[in-house]
């Protein structure tokens, strides 16, 4: 069994400072941590498994209203699985939409830097035949001698 972590440890791991993990126990969205003798936190393999789906939550950009909401209902229990369920089942219908939605912006991109890309060798394109003229150009004017014109 994995042994009970210290703030530090669990900061270190989620990439959460301990100030945030103070935070969001203060504001209910991490039940209450056990505790030394001493009075430090010691978090759980449980506290860690619900902290990581915390994180998948904030990664969907689930705001701390919705977090919290949600934590409540698992604190009470059984009862309210209907509820979880039909909270996650839209939550996840707004990340399949947002996420179709940036499908739709990178295809824009990606367009526009095809469109980009497309212009710059044109140019390049044109750029090497203009050089090309003048080097001709160059190569076609007889080059000065430094005499006046009808000596």
């Amino acid at each position: 069994m994995e042994p009970h972590l210290s703030i530090d440890e669990v900061a270190r791991r989620t990439g959460l400072t301990a100030h945030t993990l103070r935070y969001y126990e203060r504001i209910g969205l991490i039940g209450p941590v056990g505790r030394t003798a001493s009075g430090q936190r010691r978090y759980a393999p449980s506290n860690m498994a619900w902290i990581e789906f915390l994180l998948r939550l904030r990664t969907t950009r689930m705001p701390i209203g919705k977090m919290q909401a949600f934590a409540a209902l698992r604190g009470a229990g059984d009862p309210t699985v209907p509820a979880r369920r039909q909270m996650l089942e839209e939550h996840l219908a707004e990340v399949l939409t947002e996420i179709e939605a940036m499908r739709c912006a990178a295809d824009a991109l990606q367009a526009k830097i095809e469109y980009y890309r497309s212009c710059e060798q044109r140019l390049a394109l044109e750029s090497s035949i203009e050089r090309g003229n003048e080097h001709e150009q160059r190569k076609s004017v007889p080059a000065r001698t430094g005499q006046a014109e009808g000596d």
